[in-house]
């Protein structure tokens, strides 16, 4: 008997490090994406801060850095924005 519940114990832990890796991975926050850029038509990789706008719906709320633009503060418009 106390083979199943350690059986179960585990199983459980098993699901919750699973999700919890699911929502790390795939969850709101910085992520690298790749997008070609409107202003200057090139492909840029670019770091975007991810939110939860409602529940279960990411929208990307801001782009930290640019490939194309070397510098820590981004100068432009950000229109890639919508294309994330």
């Amino acid at each position: 008997m106390s083979s199943i519940y350690l059986l179960a114990a585990v199983t459980v832990l098993a699901a919750w490090t699973v999700a919890g890796y699911a929502i790390w991975k795939w969850g709101p926050g910085l992520r690298r994406r790749a997008v070609n850029c409107p202003t200057t038509k090139r492909r840029a990789v670019v770091v975007a801060d991810q939110r939860e706008a409602e529940f279960g719906c990411l929208q990307v709320a801001d782009v930290t850095t640019c490939s194309l633009i070397p510098s820590r503060v981004l100068s432009c418009g950000k229109p890639c924005v919508s294309r994330l």
